[in-house]
This record gives C-alpha cells, sequence and structure tokens, in this order.
C-alpha cells in the first residue's frame, strides 16, 4: 500500500523489511489549499528558538484525564494537520495468540459510529477538504488528517468521535479481519517480508519485537474468532493516557486547546498497563535463511541496537557510523558495488524503537557464492572502525547532512506533525525531537569507536539471507 513514510526524521537509520502497516482507508482529498514555503520565516524562528532543530513553538497541555494536547503554529495559511498518537503497537501485543491488533485496529477505526457511520465519516471529510489516513508499528499507531484550518473543529470533533464511540458489529469484525488476512497474505508473497518476519523471530525470544505487526499468520488466521477481544483490546488502549493529540499549521493553541477539552474532555482514563518482558542476552550467533532459487541472493547482519533515548549519544553515533560505512561514498560501497561489482546495493542503520531492536545492514549480492565474502568485508570495516578514529572532516560532514536534510524537510504542516508524532511514541515528549539532534553535535571519533565496539559483536548478530541453498552458507 503506498503511503507517505517519512524517513529523514528520528528515524535516521534504515530498518529491515516492512515495519510500518498502513490502513486499506481510501485517501479523501479535495482541498485546494497549497502551502506557503517561507525559508526565511523557519531561519528567524530557528533564532528565536534558540537552534533547536524544529524551529517552531511547541505549545504543549494535558488535560486532567491525562490527554496531552500539543499545538505548533506554523505559517501555512489556510492549512491545518490534526494527528492522533496511540503509543501502542505490536510492542504491546503480549498474550500469546493475539498478535497483530493494534494493527487490526487502524483498519477498525475507519467502520464508523452511531453519529457518523463509516459513509459519513467520508462525507464530512470530502465536505470540508480534509484528507485522512492512518498506519501502524512496532511502537504506536498514527491516525492523521490534513485539511482546512478553519474546519478543525469539524475535524476534531469527529475524530474525538470514533475514538471514544467506535461501534461494530460482529459481521464488522470478520469482514475486516477478512482483510487483514489478505492484506498479510499479499504481503508473504514479498520474499523480503518472509526473510524480515523470520528474522525477527530468530533474533527475540522473550521480548514483543519478535513478531512483526501484521502479526504471526495463525493469530491473523483466527482473528475473525476474536469479537469479544477486539472489544477488550479498544477498551484497554484507546484511552487519553494512551494518546496524543498534535495539530500544526494555521491555529492557535487556545483554539486547539478549547477544540479539545469540548470533544475530548470526557473522554476516560483506563487502567490497563501491559507487562513486556525484557529480551535476555543474546549469547551467540543466529540465522535465519529462506531458500529461493530465482529470488537474488540477499544479506542482511542483523545486530542488537539500542533503545531510543534523547539523552544518550549511542544511537547518532550508530548512524554516523553506519552512514560512513554504507552510504555510496563510502570506501565499502566503492569496493563491492563501484569497482568490484559483486552486489548491487548495501546500506545500513539503527532503527529507534522504544526498547533494544535492530542495526540492519543489507546487500543485494550478485552471486550467492558471494556472500561469504560480502559479509566478512562488511565486518572487516566494522572491526576496523574498533579501532580506527573516524576523519574530523567526514565526521563533521555527515553531523551537518543528518541535521540540515531534516530541518530542510520540516516544509509542511504533515511533515512537521509526523515528525513531532515520532517524538511522542518514543518518549511521550515532543520535546524530545529537540534534544535527540542536539546529540549530534556531541558525537565525538570516540564515541564513534566506542560503540563499534560495544554493539557490532559476533554474540548479538542474526545473519538473515535469502539464496538457492537449504542453507545460507554464511558462517
Amino acid at each position: 500500500m503506498k503511503r507517505k513514510f517519512w524517513l529523514l526524521t528520528i528515524v535516521a537509520g534504515v530498518a529491515a523489511g516492512n515495519a510500518v502497516a498502513q490502513a486499506k482507508k481510501p485517501v479523501v482529498n479535495k482541498s485546494k489549499t497549497t502551502v506557503v514555503q517561507m525559508p526565511a520565516q523557519a531561519q528567524d524562528a530557528q533564532k528565536d528558538a534558540g537552534q533547536k532543530i524544529l524551529p517552531y513553538p511547541i505549545q504543549q497541555r494535558m488535560l486532567p484525564n491525562g490527554l496531552n494536547v500539543v499545538t505548533v503554529p506554523f505559517n501555512s495559511p489556510g492549512l491545518a494537520s490534526l494527528y492522533l498518537v496511540v503509543r501502542v503497537g505490536s510492542r504491546e501485543e503480549v498474550e500469546k495468540g493475539k498478535t497483530g491488533f493494534a494493527h487490526f485496529f487502524e483498519h477498525m477505526m475507519f467502520r464508523g459510529t452511531d453519529k457518523y457511520s463509516k459513509e459519513q465519516y467520508d462525507e464530512v471529510l470530502k465536505s470540508i477538504g480534509a484528507s485522512a489516513n492512518a498506519n501502524t508499528s512496532l511502537d504506536r499507531t498514527v491516525y492523521h488528517m490534513t485539511g482546512n484550518a478553519a474546519k478543525l473543529e469539524k475535524m476534531m470533533e469527529v475524530e474525538a468521535d470514533r475514538f471514544q464511540n467506535l461501534n461494530y458489529s460482529e459481521h464488522d469484525f470478520k469482514t475486516e479481519a477478512g482483510a487483514v488476512k489478505g492484506e498479510y497474505t499479499k504481503n508473504y508473497a514479498d520474499v523480503t517480508q518472509q526473510l524480515y518476519e523470520k528474522a525477527l523471530n530468530t533474533a527475540f525470544d522473550k521480548h514483543t519485537y519478535k513478531h512483526t505487526t501484521m502479526g504471526f499468520f495463525e493469530d491473523v488466521v483466527d482473528m475473525p474468532n476474536q469479537y469479544e477481544y477486539s472489544i477488550e483490546f479498544f477498551n484497554r488502549f484507546y484511552r487519553p493516557e494512551y494518546t496524543t493529540i498534535i495539530v500544526v499549521g494555521d491555529v492557535k493553541q487556545e483554539d486547539v486547546n478549547r477544540y479539545a477539552e469540548k470533544y475530548f474532555g470526557k473522554w476516560k482514563r483506563g487502567t490497563y498497563q501491559p507487562t513486556i518482558e525484557t529480551e535476555p542476552d543474546q549469547r551467540s550467533t543466529r540465522y535465519a535463511h529462506i531458500q529461493h532459487a530465482s529470488y537474488p541472493p540477499l544479506l542482511r547482519l542483523h545486530y542488537k541496537s539500542p533503545a531510543f533515548s534523547d539523552q544518550s549519544v549511542d544511537l547518532p553515533a550508530l548512524n554516523i557510523l553506519s552512514q560512513i560505512l554504507f552510504s555510496e561514498t563510502s570506501d565499502l560501497y566503492q569496493k563491492l558495488v563501484v569497482k568490484e561489482q559483486k552486489v548491487r546495493n548495501i546500506f545500513g542503520g539503527a532503527s529507534s524503537t522504544r526498547d533494544p531492536q535492530l542495526i540492519t545492514i543489507t546487500s543485494s549480492v550478485k552471486k550467492a557464492e558471494d556472500m561469504q565474502y560480502v559479509k566478512d568485508e562488511i565486518v572487516a570495516a566494522l572491526e576496523a572502525a574498533k579501532t580506527t578514529p573516524v576523519d574530523a572532516k567526514k565526521l563533521a560532514d555527515t553531523k551537518s547532512r543528518y541535521k540540515y536534510s531534516f530541518a530542510m524537510s520540516m516544509d509542511s504542516p504533515d511533515q512537521i506533525a509526523n515528525a513531532v508524532s515520532q517524538a511522542v511514541w518514543l518518549t511521550g515528549d515532543p520535546e524530545s525531537i529537540n534534544r535527540f539532534y542536539a546529540l549530534f553535535d556531541k558525537v565525538t571519533a570516540e564515541d564513534i569507536m566506542r560503540v563499534a565496539n560495544e554493539y557490532f559483536i559476533p554474540s548479538t548478530l542474526t545473519v538473515a539471507t535469502i539464496g538457492p541453498g537449504k542453507e545460507g552458507g554464511v558462517h
């Protein structure tokens, strides 16, 4: 499914596989309003904000029921983006046989309420010139719409209604469960998705990152029998303390807060807190392999990564190191892709997740018999990084590229709201985005060597391969 997914945000690395599942909800987009690009305004705002990476004020108000309301005024005449971030993803699916429900609810939320049926919801969006969609990943589910800022109250009213009054029959439930199964089957036809699912299942023993956002297939098949559980799942997580409202654009905080109080103020808190098991230390290299004779050989090295933090330089240092080692200008890329032509590409990076997950290095290899050689070359580059300081100019240039590529992408309400939403689902605090990017300036050559030594070790490695043989043939 083709939807927007922004990588130039906190997720600075390259995640393996399809980590985001998104709704089939058709986009309604009749808005004629366009965004005015104002780089000079952004520059002035950045000076006023004290050189924060996001040069616009982040205004917050916590309602008594625990719902955080975030407003970011941005000069986009007539246009506003409304995001509702629910901090529930596949990470919160802790019960055996019940995986995939966070993504499933992304679908169910478009089934309507007593006040606004599915069709009436669509008609409202058309009437106010709004577009809407949703997506789910490991740590969150995000609902978003962009439209006429003058119609923000109606946008918040319809969202408040479905978040508090979702109502669906068992027939509707089973119909959507069938659609989710179809989505799983479609995704699984992609052999790289098969490898991603198998690699997660191999790399993790206890933590819920063991399964993908889509869930285990046997659980997806059993979903039509889980109507009662679906209601319980909704009542657990679709609560104000799990949710943050983000509004960006041609808006005023007092209006946003007034609408939030009017439509979300009576939303009742819940009591549920999932217990998510800590992943035990991995003690040896693991292997996941998909035999496929006609698919180009693929090699992925998955090392265990740190959890996201806006206080530690580890994740910025790992992403800088990955850029230096695996970008198109790197020595390794020039050797394997350009000079020797043994691989089609190579890239890598660490995921940003609430709990430790994976650093992934991926390469499409031209000949299966070269996969061991390619793996050895990657490991050799990582080993060299443990003892060789990064060139000072290269380090400075890489930091600058990370920060300014992000800053340059913050040119619309939708982009800004999406970036703020990532900070929210990772830490609960939208200001985390500014603290995280400030860490890049603190990364030293010694930090790069330290994280290379700490995270790129054989005992935390999972080797994932696609090749013609029964075994991957990579040690």
